[in-house]
């Protein structure tokens, strides 16, 4: 046996909600080994000692931009329409070292956080794929491709620069390392991208068995421009285009419609929910327990920590949870939802339920093991609770994946954090805020 965690409390996440007080947790060849009351007859390489800490599954950030924490604080106080045309302008001079150095920041930040996968839509994946890669986290990765709608007749997809950029990084990257990284399509979104493009992405995703990311219904106008449009809503027209026969992931969807919650719910597809970042923008955010009765997958995501500012998931359940209370309805969420929305579900919307989201015999040890000893943690009358209403990213003290600790500590064995620092510092930051674009 590799490594055991002794005396912890476990919270499965299984199907019945297990908690495990004073168990002891084995890891061998990657993989859940052993769980038990009792330590295992076989004696472990590396001994780690859990008491008064709270073992669960590695949280699943559904909605990620990392290579976007260059502009971490920069546009906060800025209205929505600067912020973005701001954005635009800066993520104009970015290239791939300063991407690569912004996504390894934000990797780190998610493994100190509990993060042991993300799924990011974004541009530069060919330099997130290799933070990514370097670092051990596991990622879905989908190009943020868009083509105006007014831009239909130039558009060709064996032509398309974002296209090639597609099928470049899926030759290269997707099913690294047994799957640890898998490419997704992705569009931008249907107010940003038209329908040539849409068939494109969808027949060459249905021949590689690519799964698809994108922003859905975010605010009411979008909804309405889409309706003014062609009498449909966002989904709806997406759907008349065939591109939920690809298993969907859609970020927002604070302003789905009834009739789009029912059809994303009949394509079995998951909705991301991100309450932190749809606040901070003066968007709604996704009504979760309407999409569930749907029959939707609900996960969670943080958005672009120039967005939430944070890549911390521990505050976005607490969000979400409280994001459901109303006058009719004065519990909303229970913590296992919002848990399992961390974790299960989001492991689901990735593709990687039967490996990861639970603590479980023959499972990959993605693990997040968090202090409870700090005194924002204590009384703890029921753990679920604490994880969601108390817990934050700052007290994690070991993330795991596939095994190997990526965090312990505060420190990164996968990742030379200060080199990262650095050149995020004195390449990226000088190039992308150069008013001429030359930087350093």
């Amino acid at each position: 046996m590799d490594t055991l965690i002794s005396n912890v409390t476990i919270v499965t996440m299984n199907a019945r909600m297990d908690v495990l007080f004073g168990a002891h947790l084995g890891v061998k060849d990657g993989k859940i080994a052993y769980i038990g009351k009792k330590p295992p007859e076989e004696q472990p390489k590396t001994i780690i000692d859990g008491t008064g800490m709270v073992l669960m599954p590695g949280l699943v950030n559904c909605h990620t931009h990392l290579a976007a924490s260059v502009l971490r604080s920069y546009l906060d106080d800025l209205s929505p329409a600067q912020a973005l045309q701001e954005q635009l302008k800066r993520e104009a001079k970015m290239d791939h070292r300063s991407a690569k150095a912004a996504a390894t920041v934000s990797i780190a930040e998610c493994l100190r956080f509990g993060i042991t996968s993300v799924s990011d839509l974004y541009y530069y994946p060919d330099a997130t794929a290799e933070a990514v890669a370097e670092a051990g986290i596991k990622a879905n990765l989908a190009l943020s491709a868009y083509r105006f709608i007014d831009t239909c007749e130039e558009f060709d997809f064996e032509t398309d620069e974002q296209c090639r950029e597609l099928q470049r990084i899926v030759d290269k990257w997707h099913g690294y390392d047994n799957g640890r990284i898998r490419i997704d399509a992705g569009i931008h979104s249907e107010y940003t991208s038209n329908h040539l493009l849409w068939e494109g992405l969808l027949g060459y995703a249905a021949e590689k068995e690519l799964r698809l990311q994108l922003h859905l219904s975010q605010t009411q106008g979008e909804v309405d421009f889409c309706l003014d449009r062609t009498g449909l809503a966002p989904a709806e027209l997406l759907d008349c285009h065939k591109l939920f026969l690809l298993p969907t992931t859609a970020a927002g969807c604070g302003c789905l419609t009834p009739e789009e919650q029912t059809l994303l719910g009949k394509k079995k597809a998951s909705i991301v929910a991100t309450p932190i970042s749809d606040a901070k923008a003066a968007r709604p955010t996704a009504s979760i327990l309407s999409c569930v009765k749907a029959g939707l997958n609900v996960a969670l995501g943080t958005g672009g920590s120039q967005e939430a500012g944070n890549l911390d998931l521990f505050p976005v359940m607490r969000a979400a949870a409280a994001s459901q209370r109303s006058d009719d309805n004065s519990v909303g969420l229970p913590a296992t939802a919002a848990l399992m929305m961390a974790t299960t579900c989001g492991a689901q919307a990735q593709g990687r339920a039967a490996d990861t989201g639970m603590i479980q015999e023959g499972f990959d040890a993605d693990l997040c093991l968090v202090d409870f000893s700090a005194p924002h943690l204590i009384p703890c009358h029921n753990v679920l609770n604490g994880l969601t209403y108390s817990a934050m990213g700052g007290d994690v003290a070991m993330t795991m994946v596939r095994g190997k600790i990526l965090y312990q500590n505060g420190q990164f064995p996968t990742i030379d954090l200060p080199a990262a620092v650095a050149d995020l510092t004195n390449y990226a930051i000088a190039r992308v805020f150069t008013d001429d674009g030359q930087g350093q």
